[in-house]
């Protein structure tokens, strides 16, 4: 199957700045894709050269099989949705939607009909005679998708779309989106900084970091099997430990990741475990998360409601199941 998306070898420098350095990359049509990373890791570089809004300084990028690098952004069958939503706040709703038709020469009578049936889509049928200034965080974001949407793209590109919402509307937005686009079937092509946003909502996730991948796989792979430290730590803040540590529970000496929830916390310090003590306690509704001192290293443990917490400064005992340490590669 031809991927929809293909970065073979891509680079973007800047200078002396690798903002995206060889990075290869396959994205199969109708997936929802993530590119998760912190700020600077080359995430949304990578967005913009297969956009077109930035060009690579050498390697190859594919849009279902066909070259895209050097061919400008109107003439790929791509769109992108903004963070800061880019309408134009002089049109109503119904002309920014059908603005792309308009540029493409689509009679008035056609390109509303469309504009209506893309704002169904996003669930605000009715709202074309309203000015963006009119509109709330989220509805403004859904006129955005449906001015995306409108052309009928192979492939929709989302930079960090959802960064300027509330957490509620957010939390909301993403089930929307992932709905629609199953929906739909079109390729989804998702920026982000947000760990669980890229969890929660993608079949597969690139981790970025210096401009290159640092790992490829399924929310479930990313998240219980950490090719390396970075990702380990990036995604879910999971307790890298050393291989001195790693090797006197698997026998191994190799750095190994541990998540917080696979660690059971009891009181007291006797028994067979690694004792420690409670440095600082962090309420967060469906759990409390416990920073710990195990002799100098530093660990985090997540506690559910509801369980009996021991309080800071307390000696405990931590236990876990040994196939939930998961060992990463060498030199990672």
């Amino acid at each position: 199957m031809t991927p929809a998306v293909s970065l073979e070898k891509v680079s973007r420098h800047f200078g002396s700045v690798r903002a995206v350095d060889a990075v290869d990359l396959d994205i199969a049509p109708g997936e929802f894709f993530a590119m998760l990373g912190p700020s600077g890791s080359g995430k949304t570089t990578c967005l913009r050269l297969i956009a077109g809004f930035e060009q690579p300084t050498s390697g190859a990028i594919k849009i279902f099989g066909e070259r895209a690098d050097g061919v400008p952004p109107y003439r790929r069958n791509v769109n992108t949705v903004f963070q800061d939503y880019a309408l134009f706040p002089h049109l109503n709703v119904i002309d920014n939607v059908a603005y792309g038709l308009m540029v493409k020469g689509i009679g008035k009578a056609e390109r509303h009909k469309a504009a209506e049936e893309a704002l169904s889509l996003v669930r605000l049928p009715g709202y074309g005679a309203r000015k963006p200034s009119q509109l709330s965080g989220g509805q403004r974001q859904r006129v955005a998708l449906a001015r995306a949407l409108v052309n009928r793209p192979k492939v929709l590109l989302l930079d960090e779309p959802l960064g300027a919402l509330d957490l509620k509307l957010r939390e909301n937005m993403q089930e929307e989106l992932k709905t629609l686009q199953q929906a739909l079937g079109i390729t989804f092509v998702f920026v982000t900084h947000d760990q669980g946003e890229a969890l929660s909502m993608a079949d597969r996730v690139a981790v970025f970091n210096d401009g290159r991948i640092m790992q490829i796989g399924t929310p479930q792979d990313i998240y219980q099997k950490p090719r390396s430290r970075f990702v380990a730590d990036f995604v879910g803040s999971s307790n890298v430990l050393p291989p001195d540590f790693v090797q006197r529970w698997s026998g191994q000496h190799r750095w190994g990741s541990l998540r917080p929830e696979a660690i059971r916390v009891l009181r007291g310090n006797n028994g067979d475990g690694v004792p420690a003590r409670v440095t600082a306690m962090n309420y967060l509704g469906s759990a409390t998360r416990l920073a710990l001192d195990a002799d100098g290293l530093r660990l985090h443990a997540t506690v559910p409601a509801g369980t009996a917490l021991p309080e800071a400064g307390d000696a405990v005992m931590l236990t876990f199941n040994r196939e939930q340490l998961h060992l990463m590669e060498e030199g990672a």
